[in-house]
């Protein structure tokens, strides 16, 4: 089993994919093998049992990738294999406030040029964006999203950032 939502491009030719309760060891396997062939790496990111699927039902839900070389993560939440992985290849982190995490900080879509569309109930996150040069625009988040609607990332499925 492979999902979208634990599927994060690092790069052209990098996809971290997450292995969890969604994404199984067989999906990635069979994920690596397909995308070889056009000289893709597939690299697992094992996610947290935490209190079970609801505490983290996607990699998607501890990332997002807000910039090139930059992502918004939940750090506690993360693999130490994942977090060392993205700070040796230069990613930049930055931390979403912990008691945001329940209204889906970490659910932040990138529309290019340091753009970004998140859920307006995250104050905190959304200054620490804003604070690292981010343009954040905003939506109540409380009848479409963190209801279990799904965020931003969640809502959309882009082809092209600009």
């Amino acid at each position: 089993m492979v999902e979208s939502g634990d599927l994060v491009w690092l790069d052209e030719t990098t996809l971290l994919a997450g292995r969890g309760y969604r994404t199984n060891a067989a999906g990635i396997d069979q994920l690596r093998f397909l995308l070889a062939i056009d000289g893709i790496d597939v690299i697992p990111a094992p996610l947290p049992y935490g209190p079970g699927p609801a505490g983290c039902l996607h990699l998607m839900s501890l990332m997002s990738l807000v910039d090139a070389r930059v992502a918004l993560v939940d750090l506690p939440m993360l693999a130490v294999d994942t977090v060392e992985m993205l700070r040796e290849r230069g990613f930049a982190l930055i931390e979403i406030d912990p008691h945001e995490r329940g209204t889906l900080a970490c659910n932040v879509l990138a529309l290019g040029n340091r753009r970004l569309l998140a859920l307006e109930e995250n104050y905190r996150t959304n200054a620490r964006l804003r604070e690292a040069g981010f343009d954040v625009r905003t939506f109540p988040g409380s009848h479409i999203a963190i209801n279990g609607g799904g965020g931003p990332t969640c809502l959309t499925r882009p082809l092209l950032r600009a």
